[in-house]
């Protein structure tokens, strides 16, 4: 019985643990680590995603107002999918080279990473209805092959 309440709390708890996961803010060592190594891409070799799960990476700086109205939508959706796909922060005044790598002239931006295929980058504040459109028919279609 003590046995069976222990095991019973301890899935409870990992239950938990995902719907209160967090969109992960991201420094370049991190995103090198759970990303891509974006200071050795090669054109030739494309786009080398290194994590494990499909990915949502929003570009954003703590000023932008679009930014602020994404960052809700973000948190919502990473829970949503919090077994499916990761959500990443960047921002880009503080991370500037990586910014720079990426061609960030505007924000928001987000950047869509399924585990096979190459990304897509996209300007600008997407209504949350078509970010899961996104995610389910980009992100998740493409990531099970």
């Amino acid at each position: 019985m003590k046995k069976s309440a222990i095991l019973l709390l301890f899935m409870l708890s990992m239950a938990s643990y995902c719907r209160s996961q967090d969109v992960i803010y991201l420094t370049q060592e991190q995103f090198i680590l759970r990303v891509m190594d974006y200071k050795h891409y090669n054109p030739e070799e494309g786009f080398k995603f290194v994590g494990d799960k499909p990915c949502v990476i929003d570009f954003y700086t703590t000023w932008c107002g679009p930014c602020k109205r994404l960052a809700p939508i973000m948190e919502e959706l990473s829970q949503t999918y919090c077994e499916q796909v990761r959500f990443y922060k960047v921002d880009t005044e503080r991370e500037r080279e990586l910014a720079a790598f990426f061609r960030i002239s505007s924000i928001p931006q987000v950047l869509y990473i399924p585990l096979y295929g190459e990304p897509i980058l996209l300007k600008g504040l997407y209504p949350q209805d078509k970010i899961v459109e996104i995610i389910e028919t980009y992100l998740l279609a493409v990531s099970t092959k």
